[in-house]
C-alpha cells in the first residue's frame, strides 16, 4: 500500500474508486463549471473524461499512473492523432488536478506526457484528377448535394479548417461585385477578425446553396444540417468531416491519410504551385508562425528534388533491376 500526504492528508492511492465512478456525473458537472474556457472546449472536455471512465469502468481498486499510461496506449491504438492524444491527455491530467485540490483523489495523471507530433504532415493533399473526381461525382440536384459541393470546393479553394466552417454565419460574407470577403472566426479566436477572399468559383456555389435552401438571415449559419433530428440547425464539425470522408469514398478515395484537414493542405499546396508567395500563402492560410507554412514549401522541394533519385541513377551504372 502506498500512501502520500496530500493538504496534510494521507492519502491511500490504492483505495478503491469506486466513489470516483459513483460520484463522476456530480464531479464532471463541478469541474466543468470551474473551467475558465468556451461552451465547446467544455463539450470537449466532457466527451474525453467520458470516454476515460468508461476505459477505467472495470476497474475495482485505485488508479495509479500506469493506468492513465495504459490509457495512453489505447488512445494511441486508436490510430487518432498525437495532437488529439495530448488533448484527451490534458483534460485528464486536468481533473485529477482538480480532484486532488478539493482532497477526492489524488493527481495521479501530473507526470503523464503527451505524444510528441510528426515534424511534417501526416495528411497527404489531393491531386488534380482526385479533386476533379470528388467535385464531379457529388450529385448538385438535391439540396444535400448543393450544401455538400459548396462546402468542399470552398475548403479547396481557401484552406478554411472545419471550425471555421463550422462557425460561419451567412451574414459573414461581405459580397463585393463577383468576389467577397469572408469573415472568420479563426483556431483559438473569441472573434471573426480575420478573413478569406472568396473568388467567384468559392461563391457561386454557396449562393445556389442559400437559394436552395430559401434562407437569407444573416444570423443563421451559413451551412447546416438536413437531417431530421436538427434539420436547419448549425452543423457540427464531425458531420463536415464525414460529409467529406464520404465524398471522397464516393469518388473511390479510400485512403486513411486523406480527410477533411487534407482539403486544407491541398489548398495551401496548390497556392504555393501556382505561384504564391510564403507571406501570402501565410496570411491566406492564417498561419501564426511562417515555419509552418514553409513546412509545405520544404515538402514540395522534397518531392520535387529528391536525393533518392540521384542514388537510383548512380546505381543504373553497377546493377539494374
Amino acid at each position: 500500500m502506498q500512501v502520500i500526504i496530500m493538504n496534510d492528508i494521507a492519502i491511500n492511492t490504492n483505495k478503491p474508486i469506486t466513489h470516483l465512478v459513483i460520484n463522476f456525473p456530480q464531479y464532471l458537472r463541478e469541474f466543468i463549471a470551474e473551467q475558465d474556457i468556451k461552451e465547446n472546449s467544455k463539450g470537449t472536455y466532457r466527451r474525453a473524461l467520458k470516454q476515460f471512465f468508461s476505459f477505467m469502468s472495470n476497474k475495482s481498486i485505485g488508479l495509479t499512473g500506469n493506468d492513465i499510461l495504459e490509457y495512453k496506449k489505447f488512445l494511441d491504438s486508436q490510430g487518432l492523432a498525437a495532437y488529439t492524444i495530448t488533448a484527451y491527455l490534458v483534460v485528464v491530467r486536468r481533473f485529477f488536478a482538480w480532484t486532488e485540490s478539493k482532497k477526492i483523489y489524488p493527481n495521479i495523471a501530473k507526470t503523464i506526457k503527451g505524444m510528441k507530433s510528426p515534424k511534417g504532415f501526416r495528411k497527404e493533399c489531393l491531386s488534380n484528377g482526385q479533386i476533379a473526381r470528388v467535385l464531379k461525382e457529388i450529385n448538385q440536384s438535391t439540396l444535400q448535394g448543393k450544401r455538400d459541393f459548396a462546402i468542399i470546393n470552398l475548403l479547396l479553394r481557401t484552406g478554411l479548417r472545419t471550425i471555421e466552417i463550422q462557425r460561419a454565419d451567412i451574414g459573414d460574407i461581405a459580397k463585393s461585385v463577383d468576389e467577397a470577403k469572408f469573415y472568420i472566426q479563426g483556431k483559438g479566436r473569441d472573434a471573426k477578425d480575420e478573413y478569406v477572399v472568396l473568388t467567384y468559383t468559392a461563391l457561386k456555389p454557396i449562393l445556389t446553396y442559400l437559394e436552395a435552401r430559401g434562407q437569407n438571415d444573416v444570423s443563421a449559419p451559413l451551412f447546416a444540417s438536413i437531417s431530421d433530428r436538427n434539420n436547419g440547425d448549425r452543423m457540427t464539425t464531425r458531420s463536415i468531416s464525414r460529409l467529406i470522408k464520404n465524398a471522397l469514398l464516393e469518388a473511390g478515395i479510400d485512403d486513411r491519410r486523406l480527410t477533411a484537414h487534407s482539403l486544407r493542405h491541398t489548398a495551401i499546396t496548390n497556392a504555393l504551385i501556382g505561384g504564391a508567395s510564403l507571406q501570402e500563402v501565410k496570411t491566406m492560410a492564417r498561419h501564426a508562425n511562417i515555419n509552418t507554412t514553409l513546412i509545405y514549401s520544404h515538402n514540395l522541394e522534397r518531392m520535387a528534388n529528391p536525393a533518392e533519385r540521384i542514388i537510383d541513377k548512380y546505381m543504373e551504372e553497377i546493377y539494374t533491376i
